[in-house]
């Protein structure tokens, strides 16, 4: 089972629950409806890692995301995350109106920052930035968020058990793209303009 950093310790999730459709402005970029409920969709342990690959079977998208790992039923740890996505395979799975799981849960599709602990921190503060080779292609703040990350907690807790160290992922502002071999990739997590998680990938 593949791990995340939570300070000095190792943490194995169970599961990843990934939101979708979270910010509007994403939502527009895509030309996807704006959901009437939270739109959810899981990916299994074997899809976390700490590398970004830019191609698996297809060129990779990525989407930056706010990400929070579960214990005793709370949110408490936080940290930066890449959702990748087989854009090309989702869509056509989407017009069919099949599931998205081999566009979104394949190996290696969630990378993960270390994480945080969230003691003293607000969440409704947060904040992500993504760079790609120096230039800013997403920003997102808890305050977008259709469904901040209490409520997708209190949702998630009506239909599945969360096991202490899942990590839930709660979806991406606009700007999301194709991922291509050596972008240098950098992530910052801040709350009132302070850097909490600042963290580089280079994309294989």
């Amino acid at each position: 089972m593949n791990s995340v950093k939570f300070g000095d310790k190792s943490i194995y999730p169970s599961k990843v629950v990934c939101v979708g459709r979270n910010y509007l402005e994403h939502i527009k970029e895509l030309n996807n409806a704006v959901p009437d409920e939270l739109v959810v969709f899981n990916k299994p342990s074997s899809s976390i890692s700490s590398q970004l690959i830019s191609h698996h079977g297809e060129t990779l998208h990525y989407e930056g995301e706010i990400c929070f790992i579960v214990r005793e039923g709370q949110l408490s740890a936080v940290g930066l995350g890449l959702d990748l996505t087989k854009r090309e395979l989702q869509s056509k799975l989407k017009n069919k109106g099949l599931p998205w799981e081999r566009a979104k849960a394949f190996d290696g599709s969630a990378v993960f920052s270390r994480f945080i602990s969230l003691d003293g921190i607000a969440i409704e503060s947060l904040e992500i930035e993504l760079f790609i080779n120096c230039v800013r292609v997403q920003k997102g703040a808890v305050t977008q968020m259709m469904y901040p990350p209490q409520t997708i907690l209190e949702e998630l807790r009506t239909y599945t058990t969360l096991n202490d160290g899942d990590i839930v992922m709660t979806g991406t502002p606009q700007g999301v793209g194709e991922v291509h071999v050596g972008d240098v990739f950098l992530g910052r997590l801040k709350a009132e303009g302070k850097t909490l998680i600042e963290i580089e990938w280079l994309a294989q």
